[in-house]
């Protein structure tokens, strides 16, 4: 199970709430960030075991926020997240270096232990 995480969304309101729900559920929340360039610093510099990745961000897309994380040396497990359908990205996200995709209403400790195991 990954203990460390790194939430990436511009959404400050889904950061907290994503905080507040994995850090119930035990997971240790290291960084958080509310674009992506400063996201892919901030999962590679903290150690951290698995980055939560907003598909749509400000700078780059989560897409290439997954590909420059996934290039690090000791990086961590990279989840996808959006507000929008799995379907609406077609096959970018199986084409991509992320481990899978988490609708963002239903983010849990139990979706990423799926993902991740």
């Amino acid at each position: 199970m990954a203990n460390s995480i790194v939430i990436i969304d511009d959404n400050a309101g889904f950061r907290a709430t994503a905080r507040r729900v994995l850090e119930a559920e035990g997971y240790e929340v290291v960084a958080e960030a509310g674009a992506g360039c400063p996201g892919v610093s901030a999962a590679l510099g903290s150690g951290a075991d698995l980055a939560i990745v907003d598909i749509q961000l400000p700078d780059i897309d989560g897409f290439e926020v997954a590909r420059r994380i996934g290039a690090g040396d000791a990086a961590p497990v990279v989840v996808l997240t959006s507000s929008r359908d799995r379907s609406d990205f077609g096959s970018l996200v199986e084409l991509s270096p992320a481990a899978g995709f988490v609708p963002k209403a239903e983010l849990s400790g139990r979706s990423l232990e799926t993902l991740t195991a």
